[in-house]
């Protein structure tokens, strides 16, 4: 059993506390936040132990989750992994690229894992569809959410596209050759929406559109790929797959065969609902990363990956942050 610590015990910081109670492969031994009084209200509410210091928390657990805000992720991140211990950290990794990028370093010299809160990963309907995902050549995302003042932080990409970045560059496998971005900040002093264009060295190009001034939410996702679409929706977990096969004519009297015309053989076309798996996709996380320490196995989200999610995201940010200049100007 692993003993485990929170840094942080804000809205998502609590979730991460009673997921963490949830999974017997670990003790959560306490917390740690820099607010005394919320510190006094967490720990009567959820009966752990708040730490006064990082310090005395990072003494008596093996792994650190943590749920601070963006800008201290590296310091707090730093500290532990200077004191020996593995390392859950929420998305984004970092606040900047060459943060991430010396945790890289560090996490590496001193033989510790690291794996990052790019949660839709390990969203059932993600989970279920993804190893129907052959080599997409054209994705769409949609990502909107209500106006939230909780996010307003960070911009809108690292807050909420970054997730869609993440779960593009896995399934899509290829470096990004060209970035196309513009966006505008409407009710906070960085950009609440977004529309950006990806372009890969394998060509598949992916198209993301993400606000968090919506009038609903909506997470959703679109891989178009040589004899197959898939359809994700995050936020309602479900998955649809529309595949074509090559028709046998031992079809049913309820398929549908397409007829591509002469000298061309005859397709079939199947709809599938893959089959969900109802579960915490934040639990999940955490377990997994759990067992990835106690195997000794690389986590299912590397620290590498949050690092690629963050420099693309900031490819994005400064491409939006110069065409708003150039309007400015």
């Amino acid at each position: 059993m692993l003993k485990i610590g929170v840094l942080g015990a804000g809205h998502l910081g609590k979730i991460h506390i009673k997921c963490i109670k949830d999974i017997p492969e670990y003790e959560l031994v306490g917390f740690y936040d820099a607010s005394e009084e919320n510190a006094k209200a967490v720990a009567l509410e959820h009966g752990i132990k708040g730490y006064s210091t990082i310090a005395e928390l990072l003494e008596v657990v093996d792994v650190i989750d943590i749920v601070t805000p963006t800008l201290s992720h590296f310091d707090c991140a730093k500290q532990a992994l200077n004191a020996g211990k593995h390392v859950f950290i929420e998305k984004p990794v970092t606040n900047t690229i060459a943060e991430a990028e010396e945790l890289i370093s560090l996490s590496r010299a001193k033989g510790l894992k690291i794996q990052v809160g790019h949660v839709e990963r390990f969203n059932p309907a993600y989970v279920a569809a993804q190893h129907y995902l052959k080599q997409p050549m054209f994705i769409e995302t949609h990502r909107l959410a209500q106006f939230n003042p909780r996010g307003l932080d960070v911009p809108v990409v690292l807050d909420l596209m970054i997730h869609d970045i993440d779960v593009i560059l896995h399934a899509v496998g290829s470096p990004v050759k060209h970035i196309s971005a513009s966006g505008v900040a409407v009710v906070s002093d960085t950009p609440d929406i977004a529309n950006v264009r990806l372009e890969f060295e394998n060509g598949c190009v992916a198209n993301l559109t993400t606000s968090r001034i919506a009038v609903k939410n909506m997470r959703k996702s679109r891989f178009f790929q040589k004899d197959a679409y898939v359809s994700v929706d995050f936020l309602e977990k479900k998955s649809e797959i529309v595949r074509m096969q090559e028709a046998t004519g031992e079809e049913g009297p309820f398929s549908m065969v397409l007829d591509l015309g002469e000298g061309k053989s005859k397709k079939e076309i199947i709809f599938e609902n893959p089959k969900i798996h109802p579960t915490n996709a934040i639990r999940e996380e955490l377990f997994t990363f759990n067992q990835a320490i106690t195997n000794n196995t690389e986590p299912i989200v590397t620290i590498e990956d949050g690092y690629k999610a963050l420099k693309v995201a900031q490819q994005i940010l400064d491409i939006i942050e110069a065409n708003l200049k150039q309007i400015g100007s």
